[in-house]
């Protein structure tokens, strides 16, 4: 299967932000369903209202005529002030799963990061998202921080 990675247009509005509740999968289960929906649709549309902005990125991957993922994200200033690029969302289109689409994708945000002179990737995913953090390792990433939470109920 060929897959067209490019940069987003506004056309693709509608088919990247059908792919948002896909971000939902794999969050801790304590976690409120309908919160973490929500949550993750506005980090969506923000990433679409800001696409043009410096520092700003979306991708987008086509195959076989349709939208099959998308990966967004910015370059931001570590707290050790070194620059990273920072890789905030990546959805693959279920119908897509397994067939290079996320790994072209994370290949886009490494050229990315190799163009803006950065040579640092982060990204944040779930503890309970075994599937993303296995791909993750598989393309290089290493784990670099850990949240702890208590449920008090």
């Amino acid at each position: 299967m060929r897959t067209e990675v490019r940069r987003y247009a506004d056309t693709d509005r509608e088919a990247v932000l059908a792919l948002a509740p896909r971000l939902a999968e794999g969050v801790a289960e304590w976690r409120a369903p309908d919160k973490v929906r929500q949550a993750v649709t506005r980090w969506v549309e923000d990433a679409v209202a800001r696409a043009g902005a410096p520092g700003r990125f979306i991708y987008v991957a086509e195959a076989r005529g349709q939208v099959a993922g998308f990966v967004a994200g910015e370059e931001r200033t570590h707290w050790t002030g070194q620059a990273d690029v920072y890789l905030g969302e990546l959805v693959v289109d279920v119908a897509f799963e397994r067939k290079g689409v996320g790994r072209a994708l994370v290949e886009a945000v490494v050229e990315h990061a190799a163009r803006a002179g950065v040579d640092r990737i982060t990204l944040e995913t779930g503890a309970a998202n075994t599937q993303a953090r296995r791909f993750y390792a598989s393309l290089g990433f290493a784990e670099e921080d850990v949240r702890l939470t208590r449920v008090l109920s």
